[in-house]
Order: structure tokens, then sequence, then C-alpha cells
């Protein structure tokens, strides 16, 4: 039984041991830091000051001689500045002109399109117009959709006379294009 006591007195003798380091080392540890970094600015007042006024004074020559550096160099800075405004508004404006915006407008036209399926040809604006036999060929042709190296050959005729028979026929009706002429051509009723 005694030697139970004993064990049992050494044991609570190594909880208060126990207790007593925690208790120093963790609460007492750390309200000294906060008291340490409470009293540091007082305690290195001096050294602070001459820190925050060394840095002042730092500031305050870097920005003299930046001054200087300016005042010196200004006419270089301001033609350096044109330069990049100038050289910006170039690449602007070449970006501006070799990519023009491009608008795409839908049209809508109604096209009639007669039934009639007896095609007469009116004799009256076909004799106004001047047009021969040949031109009147050509110009079918053309509203069939033939190139001119087609109808050359269907006609068994050179390729320039087709081109002259086409600039002869836009000449007469007063177009400048095959789908001038055709279009004409139709609402006078001289091809089909």
């Amino acid at each position: 039984m005694i030697n139970f006591r004993i064990k049992q007195a050494a044991y609570q003798k190594r909880q208060r041991d126990v207790r007593e380091i925690v208790k120093y080392y963790i609460f007492d540890y750390t309200k000294t830091d906060v008291q340490m970094l409470l009293n540091f600015p007082a305690k290195y007042k001096r050294t602070l000051g001459y820190g925050v006024s060394l840095a002042a004074l730092l500031f305050l020559l870097k920005w003299l001689e930046l001054r200087f550096i300016i005042i010196d160099h200004a006419f270089e800075i301001y033609a350096g500045a044109i330069a990049v405004i100038f050289t910006a508004l170039g690449i602007w404006l070449a970006h501006k002109l070799s990519k023009p915006e491009m608008k795409t407008i839908v049209v809508e036209k109604q096209i009639f399109v007669e039934q009639n399926p007896a095609f007469v040809l009116n004799e009256t604006e076909f004799e106004k117009l001047g047009i021969s036999k040949r031109e009147l060929e050509v110009l079918q042709l053309i509203a069939d959709g033939l190139s001119n190296q087609e109808i050359a050959s269907q006609l068994f005729v050179s390729l320039n006379t087709v081109k002259t028979h086409s600039s002869n026929l836009f000449y007469k009706m007063e177009v400048k294009s095959r789908t001038q002429a055709i279009d004409k051509a139709k609402r006078l009723k001289i091809i089909a």
C-alpha cells in the first residue's frame, strides 16, 4: 500500500510539473511575445526614425535626379513620345485600311416570268435598234449562258468575231454588260 501511495504521489508530481511547463512555455511565452511587439517601436524609436528619414531622403534624391534627367533630355523625351504616338497612329490606320469593312446587302427583286409558250419577236424594236440576224443569234446564245468560246464554236466563227458582235450589241442596245443586254432584250421581247 505504501508502494502504491509513493507511485501515486510521483504521478501527481509529474502531472504538476507538466502543467507548470505547459503554462510557462505556452501562456507566458505568448504574453512575452506580445509585450515585445508592443515595446518594439518604443525600444527602437531612434533607429526607426533614422530609417524612415533615410528612405524619404533617398526618394527625394531619386525624384530630383529624374527631374534633372527630364530637363536635360527634354527634346529627346518629347521626340520619343511623338514617335510612339505616330507609330501607334500608323499601325491603327494601316489596320483600318488593310481590312475594309464589308457589308452584305441582300436585294430581293421580283422577276416576272411569262408562261407564253409561243414567243413572238417584236419586229419594231428589233428594227429600231438595228441589230443584224447574226447579232441576234449571238444575243440568244449569250442569254442561254454560253461563253464567247462556246458561241464561236457553235456558230463556226472566230472568237474575235463573237467579241465584235457582242460589242456591237452593247453599243446598239446602250448597255455595258451581258446581263444588262439580256435583261433589256427580254423586256423589249427581242429574245425569249
